[in-house]
């Protein structure tokens, strides 16, 4: 009921929206980023005529269109009544969106909320309404489950990155000497279980998965595996920026340096808690589970769409409570290493 002291649906989204900064009206900030419809600019009066839970809007539901930083529509928000499911309608939204040349769309009762990237699967359940800057950045990603399985990765993967001429050295060419040249220049080579485990992962990508487990024993190389399978989702488009969690913080530091090792020349590593301002500008963003999980930080630090693959380093340890809330914020492709 609208004099109910309980925040309803549009009360809850008019939060969610403010607090991933989206604005209904001109202010300091800059100009509005939500409309009704292309290029007629909402009042406070017709947000106020839709009723605190859309009970005055016909079918008990508004599309709202956000707006790029061009003033371009390019996300629909699809906002229900509380007792309504989101995703009830959600071809309608599709299509709305489609008309619209808009990629993002977003439904939403006010308790339960999914976020639906157009060229990329099914809804997924998110807890935060992602920024602009966030679906900026996610515009550039064009994810591409078969040019991710054909992408051919072999034994020299990570080391064609470290030294694209090193078969050119007539050390790597001479059999008597190519393995110590291998060990001196520190060129790391996948072994045939590691390609294993990553072509599975691209089988897997192959028929549909976005979701993926390595379960690997202590010394068998996952920091080299996850470089190689970070180096694929790069190089194939099926991510921009990537989150690497770990459990400690020696593991923080020794990632840092491994992928700094292995992939520098094409890619930038750097650790979040050494680079809060500009983290932005790199490719592999790695941080403690722990650091991000405290308070709940992670909400106010990121949006659900700043990164397109997050990898859970020792992810036994990580399966339940707030860690657990950490790696499910993320929209994106999801990889375990246990």
């Amino acid at each position: 009921m609208a004099n109910s002291k309980e925040a309803k649906a549009r009360i809850k989204i008019n939060k969610l929206l403010e607090e991933a900064e989206w604005q209904f009206f001109d202010n300091e900030k800059g100009p509005a980023n939500i409309q009704l419809e292309p290029n007629v600019k909402i009042t406070k009066k017709d947000i106020d005529a839709f009723g605190e839970d859309f009970e005055s809007t016909k079918g008990g539901f508004i599309d709202f269109l956000l707006l790029d930083e061009k003033g371009f529509p390019f996300v629909v928000l699809e906002a229900k009544k509380e007792e309504k499911d989101p995703l009830d309608g959600k071809e309608q939204a599709r299509r709305y969106a489609q008309s619209q040349n808009a990629r993002f769309v977003l439904l939403s009762n006010g308790n339960l909320h999914y976020f639906w990237d157009l060229e990329r699967g099914n809804p997924e359940i998110i807890t935060e309404f992602p920024t602009q800057e966030s679906l900026m950045h996610r515009l550039e990603f064009t994810p591409d489950n078969n040019r991710l399985a054909d992408d051919k990765v072999e034994s020299d993967y990570i080391a064609t990155t470290q030294n694209p001429n090193f078969k050119d050295d007539p050390r790597y060419q001479d059999e008597t000497t190519k393995a110590q040249y291998l060990y001196d220049e520190g060129l790391r080579v996948l072994r045939p279980y590691q390609l294993k485990a990553i072509q599975a992962l691209q089988r897997s990508a192959e028929t549909g998965n976005d979701r993926f487990l390595f379960e690997m024993a202590t010394g068998t190389g996952k920091t080299l595996v996850s470089g190689a399978v970070i180096k694929l989702f790069l190089r194939t488009g099926n991510a921009k920026r990537i989150l690497f969690l770990v459990d400690r913080l020696e593991l923080e530091d020794q990632a840092y340096k491994n992928f700094v090792r292995y992939l520098k020349n094409d890619y930038t590593s750097v650790v979040y808690k050494q680079n809060r301002d500009d983290w932005k500008k790199a490719d592999i963003v790695i941080s403690t589970v722990q650091s991000l999980a405290s308070q709940a930080k992670y909400k106010k630090l990121f949006s659900p769409t700043d990164f397109d693959l997050i990898i859970s380093d020792e992810a036994h340890r990580s399966i339940s409570g707030n860690s657990r809330a950490v790696f499910e914020y993320f929209v994106g492709y999801k990889l375990g290493l246990t």
